[in-house]
């Protein structure tokens, strides 16, 4: 019931301030659905939980940072073989432009997975308190609405976040920010298709440190990705 919503949803904005006040990239999605488990096992028991898509939940807690890691390697890896040779200022030229594509490519992996979710708990919402007298679906104005609020909440930013993301995990490349992203897209696309919500936070810094470890695994700043982890272990707990 709306109740319910409201819970979860208050739950999860704590948990994003919280983590986005110290830097920490944590998973909305996953403050989210913990809110959901919390709000909904208070009002209706054990029995109101659906164990099978929890159960999917927490494995692809594990499996997109995991997946993302090692095709990021994978990719870093082959690219910097195969460019060995040519000159360094036209790698990066070139991987600035090529950034632009995976940049994009990520973004529309984020929406496809990220924004489901909002579309969903709004479509609950509406469902549960009879506003769909024709069945449940998601109306075309909850999608413009889910597309707006991501663009504006992009826009305005969080620069604790961005720094954490692109400085304090591993030096990141023109090159090497191309191949995380490209991996995470990779990534995403497939989840999305398997209708997994995964956390898209999860998946670009399993990335990120994919292409640290290239070079050396001392390239990755594992206190930083220690902490991370953490806010990952907690979100679920924290905001149920």
């Amino acid at each position: 019931d709306p109740i319910v919503v409201l819970a979860a949803l208050i739950a999860a904005l704590f948990w994003n301030v919280v983590t986005w006040i110290y830097g920490i990239p944590s998973s909305s999605s996953h403050a989210l659905i913990g809110g959901l488990i919390g709000a909904a096992f208070t009002k209706a028991g054990v029995q109101a939980l659906e164990f099978q898509g929890i159960i999917k939940i927490l494995v692809s807690i594990v499996l997109s940072p995991l997946v993302g890691f090692l095709l990021a390697f994978l990719l870093m890896g082959i690219v910097s073989r195969l460019l060995f040779s040519l000159n360094p200022a036209r790698i990066s030229s070139g991987s600035r432009k090529m950034q632009l594509v995976s940049a994009a490519l990520y973004s529309i992996g984020h929406g496809g997975n990220d924004a489901q979710k909002t579309m969903g708990i709004i479509a609950v919402l509406l469902y549960s308190s009879g506003r769909m007298p024709d069945g449940f679906h998601v109306p075309f104005w909850v999608m413009w609405a889910c597309q707006i609020a991501m663009a504006v909440g992009t826009l305005f930013g969080g620069w604790r976040i961005v720094e954490t993301m692109g400085l304090k995990i591993a030096k990141l490349t023109p090159l090497g920010g191309t191949c995380a992203e490209t991996s995470g897209a990779i990534t995403l696309f497939a989840a999305t298709y398997l209708g997994i919500p995964v956390s898209t936070t999860h998946t670009i810094t399993g990335s990120i440190m994919g292409v640290g470890a290239v070079n050396k695994l001392s390239a990755v700043r594992w206190g930083v990705a220690k902490n991370i982890v953490w806010a990952w272990v907690l979100t679920i707990p924290s905001t149920a």
